[in-house]
């Protein structure tokens, strides 16, 4: 009987022994998915507080617009300019500017017509007040001693009977205090005319030389209140030293190089060497790897694949080159063209412009319509953070580095007040607001924002697909007057494509109209697009939900010359790539002649001369290279032949560096001379005179 109760008894033990471990298992398991969730909610936590600080006023990094004038002449090639001072947090000044667009208000430094020297004279003066707090809390303190211990001293030489007389003080020792005061003054002048900037603003902290006899000997009270006069001159003369030692330390230090280390004269890259910072993955590469976080409605994964472009489609017209790409991802085809830009450079010595490979529209995407809008601040945040600390950056502020941005202005101009709106609010960093941003639409009211075309479905390999697109152009037969591909925007109150479509549905053996509506899906079919596009000899582009369209470039690439009915969807935008004589290229409709029912679409384009529609549709023809991107993976023998999309922005942005750097060279108070508002009409122009365009950018 004492096996079976020896055999149950092992096998109870076993069990329990099975469901301990078990329990163990679970606890354990428990415990490690509890950790876990406390770490990612700690992190959360954290990002958010960081983040949140950031953009509390006294955290702002005030990267000044406006350049002091501290720049010296040199005869050498390069040029030394000071580095931007780190002001005290006391005796930081910013004024709060009101941003042209939604009412955003940015800190920027008020520099004003401040010069170096009157800066330099602030610090000193700072300092001086500082010392004369100092020194009269000393004086009280020493006058209280030396009054007890003066009644002291004369308690005691009445009651032995004898006073020493005024000779009889040890001389010797008074005359060692005052030569020890004159020697550090004398310090202290020899380093002031060691400093050439500083002639002014040290003569308020200079202790007097003179400590006579007859001062020290016209004192009726004793050896002992004596003293503490001499060792209160004495103490000030140190913190004086001292104080003046630390301005100079920080007047005299190094001087950052704002123009490029020169190359020889023969080099074909001289003034055109562009670095390029290596940033942490997270900002691009890891965004592609995580494709599907991209987007709710879209493959992304898809979308960006071969270098950005999309996936490859059938040749069209007997051209090779054409792909899906989707609108959204001019900052992949960006980077992987700048990878094999030719003057791309190691050393940032070399360098006249550096470019930054973020890619914020894509790291937007991911949350533009989540429900945490704190999250699509966080990684511009980070990005800025670590910009700071290379030393590039110091170099100008940031004002030689670029970046790009595959959405338009509006996706990045979110303000701090409005925290559900719409974006994130990467335009109003004072950090981005130095640097050149190209987006494939501009503000109007922005210096920094510069617009660059829109990716096509064209991308070749070589000059030859190149020059067979524009032969096929030249010759291929338009049977439609002109065209439309779009959806009616009845929710805009001020949009004209109502008019518009009316006008073309009235006009049908002179229009062709593709209306995008609901559950079409003619409009996103590249094929179908151009076909449009091909047959027509004018193609309309009106405003959307925004001033440009990606159509319009589309239509240029099909040689179908564009018809604009407001000046910022083309004219005030891109101003690199468009000829300044936009007769040549395309016509002019006003929108508030079609809204109001004054102008009549297709009168205006019968009545152009057949002459005249001839060299429009050659210019468009010409223009087919500069605005598309050529294939990062193609291999051009003779690349010099066309400049892409993307070598027309470089050299703008090259143009644009070299203009500030020559403005802070010649120590000009203000790096731009006319309002932030004049912005278009100042780079469409280069005046801020009045213009019949006015109208159509008053915010007023």
């Amino acid at each position: 009987m004492r096996k079976p109760q020896r055999r149950g008894a092992m096998a109870m033990e076993k069990s329990s022994s099975k469901y301990r471990t078990q329990f163990w298992y679970v606890a354990m398991v428990s415990f490690l998915l509890w950790l876990v969730l406390l770490y990612l909610f700690s992190s959360s936590a954290t990002t958010v507080h960081t983040h949140e600080r950031f953009f509390r006023q006294e955290n702002v990094i005030n990267l000044p617009i406006n350049v002091p004038k501290r720049y010296q002449e040199s005869d050498q090639a390069a040029l030394p300019v000071d580095d931007v001072p780190q002001h005290d947090q006391e005796s930081d000044q910013a004024v709060v500017v009101s941003d042209v667009d939604n009412n955003n208000t940015l800190p920027v430094n008020n520099t004003g017509n401040d010069t170096s020297q009157e800066v330099q004279i602030s610090e000193d003066a700072k300092v001086v007040t500082d010392l004369v707090e100092e020194l009269e809390k000393e004086k009280i303190e020493n006058e209280k001693k030396s009054a007890d211990s003066g009644l002291s001293g004369r308690t005691t030489r009445s009651r032995s009977g004898h006073r020493e007389p005024r000779k009889a003080r040890p001389s010797s020792r008074l005359e060692a205090e005052k030569k020890r005061v004159r020697h550090n003054d004398e310090n202290d002048v020899e380093s002031k005319k060691e400093r050439v900037d500083d002639n002014d603003d040290t003569e308020s902290k200079q202790v007097p030389d003179d400590l006579s006899n007859n001062d020290l000997e016209s004192d009726n009270t004793s050896e002992t209140i004596s003293k503490p006069k001499i060792q209160r001159d004495l103490a000030s003369n140190k913190t004086v030293s001292k104080a003046k030692n630390r301005v100079t330390s920080r007047r005299n230090r190094p001087k950052p190089m704002v123009r490029p280390r020169a190359t020889r004269r023969n080099d074909p890259c001289r003034g055109k060497y562009v670095y390029m910072h290596d940033v942490p993955s997270l900002f691009n590469e890891e965004l592609l790897k995580n494709c599907w976080t991209l987007s709710r409605w879209t493959d992304m994964c898809e979308l960006t694949s071969n270098f950005g472009l999309g996936p490859r489609l059938p040749n069209m017209e007997g051209v090779s080159g054409w792909f899906a790409t989707n609108q959204f991802t001019l900052e992949v085809i960006f980077h992987n063209r700048m990878k094999q830009y030719k003057c791309l450079t190691k050393d940032s010595s070399l360098a006249s412009a550096v470019y930054v490979p973020y890619y914020p529209g894509l790291d937007l995407m991911r949350f533009l319509w989540g429900p945490f809008p704190f999250m699509r601040d966080a990684a511009a945040l980070d990005l800025m953070k670590w910009l700071r600390e290379r030393p590039e950056w110091k170099r100008m502020d940031g004002r030689d580095h670029f970046m790009v941005a595959g959405r338009t202005t509006w996706d990045f101009m979110r303000t701090p007040e409005n925290e559900s709106d719409w974006g994130n609010r990467l335009m109003i960093l004072p950090e981005i607001r130095n640097m050149t941003m190209l987006l494939i639409e501009s503000s109007p009211w922005n210096y920094h924002g510069f617009a660059v075309p829109y990716p096509t479905y064209f991308h070749p390999s070589t000059n030859a697909e190149i020059l067979q697109w524009q032969m096929r152009m030249r010759r291929i037969k338009r049977r439609y007057l002109f065209s439309f591909v779009g959806a009616p925007r009845p929710n805009l109150g001020d949009s004209i494509r109502t008019e518009i479509m009316d006008q073309c549905k009235a006009s049908r053996r002179k229009c062709k109209l593709l209306e995008c509506v609901s559950g079409s899906q003619k409009c996103y079919k590249p094929d179908q697009i151009m076909k449009f596009f091909l047959s027509s000899t004018f193609c309309l582009q009106p405003p959307g939900d925004s001033y440009t369209r990606r159509s319009t470039f589309d239509s240029i690439l099909a040689g179908c010359i564009p018809v604009f009915f407001h000046p910022g969807s083309a004219y005030a935008q891109y101003v690199w790539h468009l000829p300044k004589d936009i007769g040549k290229y395309s016509v002019f409709i006003p929108e508030k002649s079609v809204k109001e029912g004054k102008a009549s679409i297709e009168k205006v384009l019968s009545r152009i001369p057949r002459g005249k529609v001839v060299a429009m549709r050659e210019e468009v023809v010409r223009l087919i290279p500069r605005l598309m991107y050529f294939n990062p993976s193609g291999k051009r023998g003779d690349a010099g032949r066309f400049e892409d999309a993307f070598d027309v922005a470089v050299d703008g942005v090259l143009q644009r560096v070299e203009g500030l750097r020559k403005r802070i060279e010649e120590g000009n108070e203000e790096i731009f001379e006319f309002p932030e508002q004049f912005s278009w009409k100042y780079n469409v122009f280069g005046n801020v005179e009045k213009h019949e365009w006015d109208s159509y950018f008053d915010r007023h």
